[in-house]
C-alpha cells in the first residue's frame, strides 16, 4: 500500500512538469507573435505645392567674341615673327613682317614720278602765263591759249595719278608689317620664319581670339523654343530674351564656371534637319580661362510656382515605371504610380501626375513596406525635409 501511494505521487508530479513546461512554451509563442504584428511607424509628409528651380542642360560649343584669321595681303618671304603661339596681345601690336623689298621700291619710283610731274606742271604754267599777254594783245590767237590750258590740266591729272600712285605704293609697303586688329589671344602659327606666302594661302598666318567675353552655342528644340515663346514677356525675341534669368556654365571638367551669363540672341530660323534654334549665351571672360573651340554645358533654370515635390528616397521603380507609398485614411500603404519632371531640384522630383495636394506620401522605409500593410503615420514638417534635402550635395 505504501509502495503505489509513492508511485502515484511520482506520476503526479512528472504530469505537472510537463504541463508547466507547455504552458511556458506557449507563452513565449505569444509573445514572439505579438511582436511581429506590431504596427510599425513610419515618416510621412502631406503634399502641397511649392516654387520650385529647375535645371535644363545644353551641350554648347565655346566661341571667342572675336576671332579674326590674320591673312597677308602681298607676297613675301616672312622675316620675323614677333609672337608666339597663345601669347596675349593687345590691338595693333606687331605680329609679323614680309621680306618684300620690290614695294620699297615702288614707293621711291612713285615718288620720283610725283617730281616730273609736278615739273611737267611747273612747264605748262609757264607756258600759259605766257601765251595768255599774247592773246590779250591779239597777237596770237586765243586757242593758242586754250591749247596751253588743255596742256595744264592734262599735266595736272598725271601729278594727281602720281600721287595716287605713291599713296597705293605705301598702302602696299605697310602690308609688310602686320599688327594685331584686336586684343586677344594667338592661335595656331603654321607658317615660320623664311616660308612664302601670299594672299592665297590656303591657312592663314594666324588667328586672334577675343575672349574677353565668350559665346557659348546650344540648340534647344523647337517645342522648347515654343513653350519659352509663349511664356515669356515682351513683344518681341529680343525683349523676351531680356526677361531670362542668368544661365550657368558647366565645363568640361564638371566644375560650374564662377560667372553667370545671360542669353542675348536666337536664330531666327529652325532648323529643318534637326528642328531645333541655334541660341547663344554670353559670359564674362576676364582670366581668359576659357578658349574658343572648347566645349561646356550650359545649365538654364526655370521655375516652377505649383510644384509637387516628392524625395527622391520616397519612390521605388516596378518594370520601368515609378511608385511611391501614400497613407490612406485606413493607415494602410497604398502605392501609387506617378510621372515626374525628368530635371530634378534638390534631390526631388517634380509630380507631373499621380499625386494631389493634401496627399499623405511615406519618405522612409518604403523598402520594407508592402501594399496594404497596416501602419501608424507620423506627421513630419515639409519644410524641414525639402531644407535638409536641399543642403545635401
Amino acid at each position: 500500500m505504501g509502495i503505489q501511494s509513492a508511485g502515484i505521487g511520482i506520476a503526479l508530479l512528472v504530469l505537472a512538469t510537463g504541463c508547466g513546461n507547455k504552458n511556458q512554451q506557449g507563452g513565449q509563442t505569444g509573445a514572439a507573435a505579438g511582436q511581429a504584428n506590431a504596427v510599425k511607424e513610419y515618416a510621412v509628409v502631406v503634399m502641397a505645392p511649392r516654387r520650385a528651380t529647375l535645371n535644363s542642360d545644353f551641350p554648347a560649343s565655346i566661341q571667342g567674341q572675336q576671332n579674326v584669321e590674320i591673312r597677308p595681303k602681298i607676297d613675301g618671304y616672312i622675316e620675323n615673327i614677333y609672337v608666339d603661339e597663345g601669347a596675349a596681345v593687345k590691338k595693333g601690336q606687331l605680329l609679323f613682317r614680309i621680306s618684300a623689298p620690290q614695294y620699297a621700291e615702288n614707293v621711291r619710283t612713285a615718288a620720283a614720278n610725283i617730281q616730273i610731274a609736278q615739273a611737267d606742271v611747273n612747264a605748262a604754267e609757264m607756258n600759259v602765263n605766257k601765251v595768255r599777254p599774247l592773246v590779250e594783245k591779239d597777237i596770237i590767237s586765243k586757242y593758242e591759249l586754250q591749247s596751253a590750258q588743255f596742256a595744264l590740266q592734262s599735266r595736272q591729272a598725271a601729278l594727281a595719278q602720281a600721287r595716287a600712285n605713291l599713296a597705293n605704293a605705301r598702302t602696299n609697303l605697310s602690308y609688310t608689317t602686320i599688327y594685331s586688329p584686336a586684343d586677344g589671344v594667338i592661335g595656331t602659327i603654321p607658317y615660320k620664319i623664311g616660308s612664302l606666302v601670299s594672299s592665297t594661302i590656303a591657312d592663314p598666318l594666324t588667328t586672334v581670339s577675343n575672349i574677353g567675353n565668350i559665346y557659348a552655342y546650344f540648340a534647344v528644340n523647337e517645342k522648347q523654343a515654343l513653350n519659352f515663346s509663349a511664356s515669356a514677356k515682351g513683344a518681341t525675341q529680343q525683349a523676351k530674351l531680356t526677361t531670362l534669368p542668368p544661365v550657368t556654365l558647366i565645363l568640361s571638367n564638371g566644375i560650374e564656371y564662377p560667372h553667370k551669363g545671360r542669353i542675348d540672341a536666337s536664330s531666327g530660323l529652325i532648323n529643318t534637319q534637326t528642328g531645333s534654334v541655334n541660341v547663344r549665351a554670353t559670359f564674362p571672360n576676364p582670366a581668359a580661362l576659357i578658349r574658343s573651340g572648347s566645349s561646356a554645358t550650359v545649365r538654364l533654370p526655370f521655375t516652377i510656382d505649383t510644384a509637387l515635390l516628392v524625395p527622391q528616397k520616397a519612390t521605388f521603380e516596378i518594370q520601368g515605371k515609378m511608385f511611391v507609398y501614400v497613407a490612406g485614411a485606413d493607415s494602410l500603404a497604398r502605392s501609387v504610380e506617378i510621372q515626374v519632371n525628368p530635371n530634378t531640384e534638390n534631390q526631388c522630383y517634380v509630380v507631373q501626375q499621380g499625386l494631389r495636394p493634401g496627399t499623405r506620401i511615406i519618405i522612409e522605409g518604403v523598402q520594407t513596406l508592402r501594399e496594404g500593410a497596416p501602419l501608424r503615420p507620423r506627421p513630419v514638417n515639409a519644410d524641414s525635409v525639402y531644407n535638409s534635402l536641399a543642403q545635401q550635395p
